[in-house]
């Protein structure tokens, strides 16, 4: 994990626009320097975790980070357009959408499962999501270094020119949702999942050329994002396989 400590580091890591994560502030610290290094994270779509002093000295045991932490990006992360003329070498591109995925242990597992259904690529929201840390990469086993990530600031744009682009959009979601086994999926496709609480954001579903969902037969109505992305990701695979 690539580290920048103290407030100065951080403040003018921020300020030139380095790729930075995500940001640890210890609880309870409070100056000039953390009011701006709150404001640039808040500004710069930048996620900023405030923790007690046990969870912040497992990430550094550095004498001199003066209560905050910042993650710097090792992470490849590639253009829309680059991603999509990847993926359209591939006989059938398969994309995977993921919209406001938030828990790093379900970005890690979600990534996993999607290296080992050999998906062409993966879009991530900039705002509202998990981001790739030591976390993530370990969940995964080590399939962020072989699956290409991009990341967008507009996921309803980004949809639209995957559909330019000849991509059928494809979303997991409840209402008016077709069941998953009953979907042909030998098309040109972008699947989109949503966040573990709230599904699909309602104007991404409406984005959507067909809605998909795993039917339920237990008192629970919805599985873990990871898990419903995997059922969904070896669908795809087990009609493409045939």
């Amino acid at each position: 994990m690539n580290l920048i400590i103290g407030r100065k580091p951080v403040l003018e890591a921020l300020s030139s626009g380095e790729a930075i994560e995500q940001i640890y502030v210890l609880f309870g610290q409070k100056s000039p320097a953390i009011y701006d290094i709150q404001k640039l994270a808040r500004q710069k779509g930048i996620k900023l975790t405030e923790l007690p002093q046990g969870k912040f000295s497992a990430i550094s045991q550095d004498p001199h980070t003066q209560g905050v932490i910042a993650v710097k990006s090792t992470q490849k992360y590639y253009e829309l357009d680059e991603l999509i003329g990847e993926a359209k070498k591939s006989a059938l591109p398969f994309l995977l959408v993921l919209d406001s995925i938030q828990d790093p242990h379900n970005l890690g597992a979600i990534i996993r499962s999607a290296e080992c259904a050999g998906v062409d690529g993966i879009i991530i929201t900039k705002h509202n999501s998990a981001t790739v840390t030591e976390t993530v990469v370990k969940t995964s086993a080590g399939a962020t270094e072989h699956v290409k990530l991009c990341k967008v600031n507009n996921l309803s744009q980004a949809l639209k020119t995957l559909k330019e682009e000849g991509f059928w959009i494809m979303g997991s979601y409840l209402e008016g949702a077709k069941d998953y086994s009953e979907t042909d999926y030998k098309l040109p496709l972008a699947l989109v999942v949503g966040n573990e609480e709230k599904g699909l954001r309602r104007l991404t579903a409406e984005s959507c050329d067909f809605l998909i969902k795993i039917p339920m037969k237990g008192h629970i109505q919805s599985l873990n994002v990871s898990v419903a992305t995997g059922v969904l990701l070896f669908e795809v695979l087990r009609q493409r396989s045939k």
